[in-house]
């Protein structure tokens, strides 16, 4: 028992992963986007795509956002094309998503999120987790002190208890 203590607690001691949270995003409203500036707060970050099958996800992200965003939550919205679901400028994927989802989260420019062209976040979060975007709306939740708190599958809907459980102790 003295051993399962004596491993647990070296595990709880080393370092998280980490993540480039510093390296700026584009703004699709202009400017940088930084994970850096809202620490303290817990942050989802999903890719996400016009024309992919789990599109619909939008309205989910926007309501999780609007839910939570007055307690911290950040939700950002990272549009890739790297699974050739995308529109072609940050002008249309903007328009897209206020028009059909009345989307007002903060959203990247198209950015590649896998393989050597991904992000600094993305590629330091494949490298320290071994977690990557296998397709569109994968997400992963960052804590308030920049680790990573969890990962999910497209087929995860945003307002699931799995996230909602833990995006709710966070902000407690």
């Amino acid at each position: 028992m003295r051993l399962i203590a004596a491993i647990l607690a070296t595990l709880l001691a080393l370092p998280a992963a980490a993540l480039d949270l510093a390296t700026p995003f584009g703004n699709i409203d202009g400017g940088e986007i930084r994970l850096s500036d809202w620490q303290g707060r817990p942050v989802l970050v999903v890719n996400t795509a016009s024309r992919c099958g789990f599109t619909p996800q939008y309205d989910g992200l926007q309501a999780l956002y609007d839910r939570y965003r007055d307690a911290g939550l950040i939700v950002l919205a990272v549009p890739s094309n790297d699974f050739r679901q995308e529109l072609a400028s940050e002008a249309e994927v903007k328009e897209f998503c206020e028009v059909n989802f009345g989307l007002d989260l903060p959203m990247t420019t198209i950015t590649p999120v896998k393989g050597p062209q991904a992000h600094p976040f993305y590629a330091t979060l494949a490298a320290e987790t071994g977690f990557a975007p296998a397709w569109n709306f994968n997400k992963v939740l960052i804590d308030p002190d920049g680790r990573v708190a969890g990962t999910w599958g497209s087929m995860t809907r945003p307002q699931s208890g799995e996230i909602t459980g833990k995006i709710e102790a966070m902000l407690r």
